[in-house]
């Protein structure tokens, strides 16, 4: 019923009015008088006595006008009846000069004195020039519209500072760009890797962004301590910025971080499973694939399909770092989630040649969140891609209990970076370990023993006691 009642409100409205508006016709945006443009903003409502302006804002050349919602009337600046217009009539309109007289000095008595103020709105409604507001005259951006004297500055005055500190912060913002473009540039000449170059530009724009000043070394040193990043991180922030004033020729003293070693969270392999089952095909193949060879991250983006052999199930990476060239053999269930990726960024097997692992890290976050939701453990989301090659590196040396064989799974250099396993392993597994018992009757059979890897325990009615850890 209410439908009804509007529907007939209106039509009645339309006979009154002498036209009946069959079809509403869509709302056309006012031209601009002062370029022509009809990209306008609405800037609100003027309410006066009799009538509602509404204002608009011209997105193309920043001019403000108005147009009357009213279809009867025009005001003055006093309040005064002018003449009765059309609807959504442009005010300036009608007094636009021709673009070859706007730079002549007026001739008309009617204009305004140069720093004149034109009236206020007040409720009496004296006698005022009939010259409209918002009429267009390039003698009239000096004037005071509707402000006592001293109450306010010139608003072109206003305009042209704001422009002048716009152009400022701009220019500035551009400059900054600018030099960590060149010192992008700067690090490829140098022969940084692509993972280097994009991770040390992108801290140097995070500090940019949260205040730091390029020019000036105690703003960055004052903005990477306020971080709550780990002193590892703030450690690449200041090493990110010595070498870009390598390049630009600077010196400072650098802030002394030191980088925090921590034992590695180790989840069990059924933690493991249940992420790869929870995520989409393609990351839970990623994510086998860092469970089965241990390799990093990046190297695992970057792998090809030219490095992949499912016939003779292996995979063969390409080293970041420094690292050793390796190559695994892989299960027939890896084997088969790779077959079964559809072959859509062309020889990459998980990306394309210029994507960030980023991308691929923000994913993997929403999609482990909501296995750990599910699955109501909180423990799933501390594994990172990471994570998972300080899993196979434990694993592997509580298998094969040697560390040589250890440092060459993971590619290792150092040997130093491989013995954090050792240590993992032991407290893991210390109450799960099995061993294997030997006796020794005589010296003979104590040198096999020792030979074949047997530790010495004790001695037992005349015989000697040796074990080693099962494999």
């Amino acid at each position: 019923m209410a439908g009804f009642h509007n529907r007939e409100r209106t039509r009645q409205c339309g006979l009154n009015s002498g036209k009946l508006n069959l079809k509403a016709q869509p709302h056309q945006p006012p031209t601009c008088p002062q370029c022509r443009s009809r990209r306008v903003w609405k800037d609100g409502l003027r309410h006066l006595a009799d009538s509602e302006i509404q204002r608009y804002l011209c997105r193309d050349c920043a001019f403000r006008f108005s147009e009357s919602t009213q279809a009867n009337v025009k005001l003055n600046i006093g309040g005064q009846f002018l003449e009765v217009s059309n609807p959504k009539e442009n005010h300036t309109e009608s007094r636009i000069l021709p673009g070859s007289l706007l730079l002549e000095s007026p001739s008309d008595k009617s204009s305004l004195l140069s720093g004149e103020d034109v009236g206020s709105h007040s409720s009496s409604r004296s006698k005022l020039s009939i010259e409209k507001l918002k009429d267009f005259r390039y003698y009239n951006s000096n004037r005071r519209v509707c402000v006592p004297e001293g109450g306010m500055i010139n608003l072109a005055e206003v305009e042209t500072r704001s422009e002048k500190a716009a152009g400022a912060t701009v220019t500035k913002s551009t400059d900054i760009k600018g030099k960590i473009v060149e010192y992008a540039w700067w690090l490829q000449k140098e022969g940084y890797s692509k993972e280097t170059i994009y991770a040390r530009s992108k801290l140097l724009k995070i500090l940019t962004r949260r205040g730091a000043d390029l020019y000036d070394p105690d703003s960055l040193k004052a903005v990477i301590a306020k971080q709550s990043w780990s002193e590892g991180r703030k450690a690449n922030a200041a090493d990110a910025y010595s070498s870009y004033l390598k390049m630009a020729g600077g010196k400072w003293e650098p802030p002394r971080y030191q980088r925090v070693r921590r034992i590695p969270f180790i989840p069990t392999e059924t933690e493991i499973d249940q992420l790869i089952a929870g995520c989409s095909k393609r990351m839970g193949t990623f994510l086998q694939l860092l469970k089965e060879t241990g390799m990093r991250a990046g190297e695992a983006w970057r792998s090809s399909w030219a490095d992949i052999d499912t016939v003779a199930r292996t995979v063969r990476v390409t080293p970041e770092k420094g690292s050793n060239p390796r190559i695994f053999h892989i299960s027939q269930k890896l084997a088969a989630m790779l077959e079964a990726l559809p072959r859509i960024y062309g020889d990459q097997v998980f990306s394309k040649p210029d994507q960030p692992l980023d991308h691929h890290q923000g994913h993997f976050a929403q999609q482990r969140k909501r296995i750990a939701c599910k699955l109501k453990n909180p423990r799933l989301l501390r594994v990172t891609f990471h994570t998972l090659r300080h899993w196979k590196g434990t694993m592997e040396y509580h298998r094969t209990k040697d560390i040589l064989h250890v440092m060459q799974t993971l590619g290792h250099k150092n040997i130093k970076n491989t013995l954090v396993y050792v240590q993992l392993a032991e407290e893991l597994f210390k109450d799960q370990q099995e061993y294997v018992s030997k006796v020794a009757k005589s010296e003979v059979d104590a040198c096999a023993l020792v030979e074949a890897g047997f530790e010495y325990i004790c001695d037992f009615n005349g015989d000697k006691i040796f074990r080693k850890p099962k494999n």
